[in-house]
């Protein structure tokens, strides 16, 4: 084989591998977690049903706007990534892309999501959707390097979803949205510290600050996974005492936040053992998209 022929062979590899890095920039399963319950908020918010044309573009400016935000996430944090073995692989710090690239791509994807909704939904929509890029990007990312404090911040980015998929069908935003904005708040910290406990060792190493130093009196995150789990039941069951799910929903929502309660409980008195940590981390993940689903099938 030539060396002209060579160069042409390498080209779709390359090109592949390229458009591979810019997808994996976006984080697809998150984004894919932020549609699903965009989606469920609109749903619930859709009296006769849905409007397909509306959902399509709400999903589309969604999509588009959420992988920008990430994308300039791991712009943000290409030096971070690299220390850490879990996210050394990414597309920056493994040089798969550079820095400007990202940059140039996040922006872009940011900016077009953000005006399809303000183009195809209303300003509420738009304006929440907004929200969470400079919470998330302004916020979050940067206290993460300052206090473990952030993620409660954090979790007010990923909670609003399905505050935006309700606001585009009603242009305003009400009491059920809130109630899943909670749901998913609330969730988000056992889930968060689970995750930074089985980590804890690599964030130390990045200097990032998700899991707080132990005190002679434990772990200050063990208060916060305790209340978060046990507020998670009374709010988890709000939805069918508000009169908008049935019993079979407040049933399922109150026996799988008992068994958050109960990993979270076991990761608190074994803080050192990896096993509760995961086991608190499948629950909070066998949760979610079960409640959202129990929340969709049981709309009263």
């Amino acid at each position: 084989m030539t060396a002209k022929a060579a160069t042409v062979d390498s080209h779709p590899v390359a090109a592949g591998g390229r458009l591979s890095a810019y997808f994996e920039l976006t984080k697809p399963r998150v984004v894919a977690m932020v549609l699903v319950t965009t989606l469920a908020g609109f749903y619930l918010a859709s009296p006769g049903g849905l409007d397909l044309l509306v959902a399509i573009n709400l999903l589309v400016g969604t999509a588009l706007a959420a992988a920008g935000t990430l994308a300039l996430n791991q712009y943000m944090e290409r030096d971070t990534d690299a220390m850490m073995l879990r996210t050394q692989h990414r597309p920056l710090p493994d040089h798969r892309l550079r820095p400007v690239e990202a940059l140039a791509f996040g922006a872009i994807a940011t900016a077009a999501g953000l005006a399809w909704l303000a183009l195809a939904t209303n300003r509420v929509c738009t304006g929440v959707t907004a929200a969470i890029t400079v919470i998330y990007l302004l916020a979050y990312t940067p206290l993460k390097r300052v206090t473990w404090a952030c993620d409660i911040v954090g979790a007010i980015p990923g909670a609003l979803p399905p505050v935006a998929g309700w606001a585009a069908v009603r242009g305003t935003i009400a009491a059920q949205p809130l109630v899943m904005f909670a749901i998913m708040f609330l969730w988000q910290l056992p889930h968060t510290f689970a995750v930074a406990r089985l980590y804890r060792d690599d964030y130390r190493r990045a200097g990032i600050k998700l899991l707080p130093e132990d005190t002679r009196w434990g772990n200050p995150s063990d208060i916060v996974v305790i209340v978060a789990s046990i507020a998670l039941i009374a709010v988890g069951v709000a939805p069918t005492l508000m009169g908008v799910a049935g019993v079979p929903y407040m049933a399922v929502a109150a026996a799988l936040g008992l068994g958050m309660l109960a990993y979270g409980i076991a990761m608190v008195r074994a803080p050192e053992q990896p096993k509760p940590a995961r086991r608190l981390l499948f629950a909070s993940l066998v949760y979610l998209p079960i409640v959202l689903l129990m929340m969709v099938v049981d709309k009263v």
